[in-house]
């Protein structure tokens, strides 16, 4: 009875309306409900429930979500169900117990990989549902932490440490409990790592002994500096925890010896304003590190965190992050998300952003279609560093760190990202692959031709872009492939002098086990089916004649006139990097011949006719097509050549050649010296050119050049 009054007296503190009957019936109906359970510690099994329904009233959270603590495991682990919660404490509270529930059955450290997911997609759809059940689940996983050593079975503790250290803690972090983050982390380090944690403890208290980290001196001596500027504030030290210090060592990848900042202090006063006073007294005494000033006032993490972070040189020459912060500031920093029912007394639209990662965690669930995939997204969405940009309206918009205007874009909206073809970052025109920094403002240029590059995919960081990208990709290759191999079995049929016929296509379907003429073509397009077994599934009397059939496809180039295209299958329509790629080895540009290599699951590879690489490996006929260019939109396209120079080494020449490319109107991409002697140089240049007649005009300027002794194009 003590406990439970216990209890009642903590929620009224913060909730003075509560109803005490109701909290009081609930806390009645978990004994009687756990009455004969005992925990592996020996204490009575109600004592969890308790722990965590305590736990959620020191975050102060609402009369519901303290309920729901005591009642978490009651249909878990007792006869009781979710209509008998439901008629004693109503809707909602059987709902939040309901919702705990379900997380309680989930394995989120599954060793089945797509159970796992599974796993995984139903928790973040379930604390979707309602914020309250997470901070319920976090409460109950913070007394099972604590109460870990009680468990016997080593493998199984591992198991909950692990799950702990990389989904709860994460998660923690995202509502901005920092308090419960760090001990979650702490607990998890000292099972899974212990004789880590035991040196860093013990390396903590041999530097104590010795005065490098004397918190009371330090704290007596910012005392004294914020005085001398008549500034009032609460100080308060702490040594940062283990695991802290750890991460820290091994992120930058340093000994403790090295690490400078194992104290932090936090300077707590009672408005804004005072925040940036203590800073002018802060920065004008002590010496800053340079590159370590962070100000979250006017740029708020996402989770709603507020506070300035600097580090100095202070009291002692002892290196210190230091943390300014109001009252308001410091318990939502330590409570989270929680503490906002504290100073308001309801959600609205801002306080809703707090919860966008959810909203975009829900996105990644419905936009992902590989499991892999959605593992991975959901994991980068919970654990990114943040960067803030601007757009020109002056909105903000958070994002991972290394993110690019190709994020930027489509953290603004999906469709803008679709139609992304350049940015302005702070006025000026960059790559799309550019780093976003913090307090960049980004103006992104769009264009109705465009449409998401498969080249997005590895520079992008943002689950959303990464994930809609994707999908563009995965639906746009169905339609390349399909096209590309009806055009390569129309061209084959027709260089056997016979038409295609769809019906004759459908009867052979199951033989190719395919269920439409649309997967056939497909599979050809990916080089997964030989055009020649369709060939001789639909004339297979033809079989016999193998030797008088035209298999090979490609034509020698000097029986097929420059401008006969009729013969070669047309690469008009087709999005590159798709169903077709352009080699590396020769760089083929619009305006000579071209070939096409088929491989096996991934298309065409597009060649000169008379590229190198070609020539050192033997072909089965049917794997080499003659193809030919989009002449409509080669000329809205620049491509890359590769040409070989090699030129005198004396000051100026390198100018002269660049120059040379510049006034012909090329660009180049990439300059790499392949031999260096005391006369020559020799340097492969990879110029962005619209056609080999463009090349050719930039050939012959370097070439006019006295300095320059060779020039040609680098075919692999």
């Amino acid at each position: 009875m003590d406990k439970q009054k216990e209890l009642v007296g903590k929620v009224q503190t913060y909730f003075p309306g509560l109803n005490v009957k109701n909290l009081s019936k609930a806390y009645n109906f978990g004994v009687k409900a756990h009455a004969h359970q005992v925990r592996d510690s020996g204490d009575p099994f109600f004592s969890h429930p308790f722990e965590v329904a305590t736990i959620l009233a020191k975050m102060k959270l609402d009369e519901n979500s303290v309920i729901t603590g005591l009642l978490h495991d009651v249909i878990e682990d007792t006869l009781a169900t979710k209509n008998d919660i439901k008629k004693k404490f109503g809707l909602e509270i059987a709902s939040l117990v309901d919702g705990v529930t379900k997380l309680s059955k989930l394995n989120l450290q599954e060793s089945n990989k797509s159970e796992q997911i599974e796993n995984f997609r139903k928790f973040i759809l379930a604390i979707s549902e309602d914020i309250r059940v997470l901070f319920v689940k976090l409460a109950d996983r913070l007394h099972n932490m604590r109460t870990l050593t009680f468990l016997k079975n080593t493998k199984r503790k591992n198991k909950i440490a692990n799950e702990t250290l990389e989904i709860y803690a994460p998660l923690a972090e995202r509502i901005g409990v920092h308090k419960i983050k760090e001990e979650l982390e702490d607990l998890a380090f000292a099972e899974l790592n212990p004789s880590v944690r035991s040196t860093i403890k013990r390396r903590i208290n041999f530097l104590r002994t010795q005065g490098k980290n004397n918190i009371k001196l330090i704290n007596l001596e910012l005392n004294k500096t914020l005085r001398r500027f008549n500034v009032e504030a609460k100080i308060i030290g702490r040594e940062k925890s283990p695991f802290s210090i750890w991460k820290k060592m091994q992120k930058k990848n340093i000994s403790f010896e090295q690490l400078s900042d194992i104290m932090a202090f936090k300077i707590v006063v009672n408005n804004i304003d005072k925040c940036y006073s203590v800073l002018k007294a802060i920065h004008l005494t002590y010496p800053t590190l340079p590159g370590r000033f962070k100000d979250y006032i006017s740029l708020p993490k996402q989770n709603g965190y507020k506070s300035i972070h600097t580090s100095i040189f202070g009291p002692a020459k002892q290196k210190i992050e230091v943390q300014i912060k109001t009252n308001e500031m410091e318990e939502i920093a330590e409570l989270g998300a929680a503490a906002h029912w504290q100073y308001k007394n309801s959600l609205n639209v801002q306080e809703g952003k707090k919860y966008k990662w959810i909203r975009e965690l829900v996105e990644i669930v419905e936009n992902s279609s590989e499991p892999e995939e959605f593992l991975e997204n959901t994991k980068v969405e919970m654990f990114k560093d943040q960067v803030f940009c601007f757009t020109p309206k002056g909105d903000l918009i958070s994002l991972p760190e290394k993110s690019t205007p190709v994020d930027f874009a489509y953290a603004v909206h999906s469709e803008l990202g679709d139609i992304c073809s350049g940015a302005k970052i702070n006025g000026k025109i960059l790559p799309l692959k550019t780093y976003l920094k913090n307090g960049d403002q980004v103006e992104i240029v769009t264009s109705k031709f465009q449409k998401p590059s498969p080249s997005w995919v590895d520079s992008v960081q943002t689950p959303k872009a990464k994930s809609r990208i994707k999908k563009f990709i995965k639906a746009k290759e169905r339609i390349e492939y399909s096209s590309l191999g009806q055009k390569i079995l129309k061209h084959f049929f027709s260089k056997n002098k016979k038409k295609i016929n769809e019906s004759h296509i459908q009867d052979i379907l199951s033989l190719f086990n395919c269920h439409e003429i649309e997967d056939l073509y497909f599979n050809i397009g990916k080089a997964n089916i030989d055009p020649m077994n369709i060939f001789y599934a639909i004339y297979p009397s033809l079989k016999k004649q193998k030797k008088t059939l035209n298999k090979n496809i490609v034509n020698k180039q000097n029986e097929i006139k420059d401008n006969d295209n009729k013969d070669r299958i047309p690469l008009k329509g087709l999005l590159p990097g798709l169903a077709f790629s352009f080699s590396k080895c020769c760089y083929p540009l619009p305006g000579e011949r071209i070939v096409g290599l088929l491989t096996k699951g991934r298309g065409v590879a597009v060649h000169t006719s008379d590229c190198n690489e070609l020539g050192k490996k033997k072909y089965k006929d049917n794997k080499i097509l003659d193809v030919s260019w989009d002449n409509k939109n080669v000329k809205l396209e620049e491509y890359i050549s590769r040409i070989r120079i090699v030129i005198l080494n004396e000051p100026g020449n390198l100018g002269e050649i660049a120059s040379a490319i510049g006034n012909n109107k090329g660009n180049i991409i990439n300059l790499k010296l392949t031999s260096r002697q005391k006369t020559f140089f020799e340097m492969i240049i990879d110029v962005k050119v619209k056609n080999l007649k463009h090349l050719s005009h930039i050939m012959a300027a370097i070439r006019s050049l006295e300095s320059v002794s060779i020039v040609d194009r680098d075919k692999g």
